[in-house]
């Protein structure tokens, strides 16, 4: 039932579908919808979807103020290098570039394997796995 309320919280908080922000989650929006100032919320969203933060960073920036932080600081830029010091926005490329051990499939390593070839390594080692039925003929 609780993914029903906040559902029905996202609508209320976010009535214009159009301003949301296709890079973010599901999650990011969960955790915007605990912010109950609308400024505040609105300068997460954007900042989230600017720095590309985690939802892990989103949630830092909201426990540590940061909003608020940087409203009432007199050297709004030394708040704002802070935060990109302490962390980096994740990179599209990073994700990408994440590395898979596939090593149990037991491919040769050629610099022409192909996808084709990852799919079949891993249905036959599915199959190769699959718990057997007893009883059943």
């Amino acid at each position: 039932m609780t993914n029903l309320s906040d559902m029905r919280q996202f609508y209320i908080a976010f009535p214009n579908y159009h301003a949301l922000h296709d890079e973010l989650s599901w999650t990011h929006y969960r955790i915007l919808l605990k912010v109950e100032d609308v400024k505040a919320r609105q300068f997460y969203l954007d900042a989230c979807s600017k720095s590309n933060w985690s939802t892990r960073q989103l949630e830092r920036q909201i426990n540590s103020f940061y909003f608020q932080r940087l409203l009432s600081s007199q050297d709004k830029d030394s708040v704002r290098n802070e935060i990109q010091t302490l962390e980096k926005g994740v990179d599209v490329k990073d994700i990408l570039r994440a590395p898979y051990v596939l090593q149990f499939l037991g491919l040769e390593q050629t610099p022409n394997l192909y996808e084709k070839d990852i799919e079949k390594g891993l249905i036959d080692h599915a199959l190769l796995y699959e718990p057997t039925r007893q009883g059943v003929t």
